[in-house]
């Protein structure tokens, strides 16, 4: 089924332009660090045991993979999608206020895409590959404060490297031996993380990753002038989502709602108030 199919006006010879990509590079207009007015402590010394860079490059592929069999399907929405530019709109105001949580992020080149499908589904992997899925938007009938929620949740666990922690911790003894060769001259580092990436896409993330993510892209989208209440509101949905018979609930299958989550972000949407209030004086 084609579900990005041009419109009648649209000549056959470009319903698609040679590059899907919405990129803009981290640093271009990165925030100076702040105090952070959520706590999440520090990150896991256990994602060093997975290069970062060699996990980005996976990620990168594997993201461009998923594009090209999206492009295959007439399923991956053109430049000029209503939906996609409301997207970038939204990733142009997040992305200046990742750099104070990860330095890498000054480095990365940031991509927001669209994908035709009924599933609740969005993420960002390693390096800043963002992808939304049209059911979570059609489905849910998210507002652009409650979208801003769900993308600066999946910006921070790129931002927070919760997908190169959970691998090492995966790996284990394992990945630690063919490193710990490497050092003693008897392997290549880059072999040793390069067949993760065909992980991204499957991996769960532990209920304090999970919280870590609900903060940090709460504190992102306040500090973006998007309101912090919708933190709330967006997980409300999702747990009537869940609770209902709507079918493609990959996002709640790793993003499980329930009235702790509700109650966590509803302690700290008041540390952040200041900061979108500040936001929005600041235009």
């Amino acid at each position: 089924m084609c579900l990005f199919c041009p419109a009648p006006s649209v000549a056959p010879s470009s319903p698609w332009s040679a590059r899907r990509a919405f990129l803009l590079a981290a640093g271009a207009s990165a925030a100076a660090p702040v105090l952070a007015q959520v706590d999440v402590g520090s990150s896991s010394s256990l994602r060093k045991l997975v290069p970062a860079e060699t996990l980005e490059q996976s990620a990168a592929q594997q993201y461009r993979q998923m594009l090209e069999q999206a492009r295959a399907k007439r399923a991956l929405a053109p430049d000029n999608h209503p939906q996609l530019q409301r997207l970038h709109a939204i990733a142009k105001r997040l992305i200046p206020y990742a750099t104070p949580w990860n330095d890498r992020a000054r480095q990365w080149r940031w991509e927001v895409n669209l994908i035709g499908s009924s599933q609740i589904n969005a993420f960002c992997m390693p390096g800043g590959k963002i992808a939304f899925y049209t059911g979570i938007l059609d489905q849910l009938k998210l507002t652009d404060d409650e979208t801003a929620m769900v993308m600066g949740h999946e910006m921070a666990h790129a931002l927070r490297e919760h997908a190169r922690e959970r691998i090492a911790k995966t790996q284990g003894t394992n990945l630690a031996l063919r490193l710990g060769s490497q050092l003693l001259g008897l392997g290549d580092l880059g072999q040793a993380a390069a067949g993760l990436g065909g992980q991204l896409l499957t991996l769960q993330f532990s209920r304090s990753d999970e919280s870590e993510a609900d903060l940090v892209g709460l504190e992102l989208a306040a500090r973006a002038g998007f309101q912090p209440s919708a933190a709330v509101s967006l997980w409300q949905k999702m747990g009537n989502a869940s609770g209902s018979k709507q079918g493609g609930l990959a996002f709640l299958s790793t993003h499980p709602s329930g009235p702790a989550r509700i109650r966590e972000l509803e302690l700290n949407v008041p540390k952040v108030q200041g900061l979108y209030e500040a936001a929005r004086r600041n235009g």
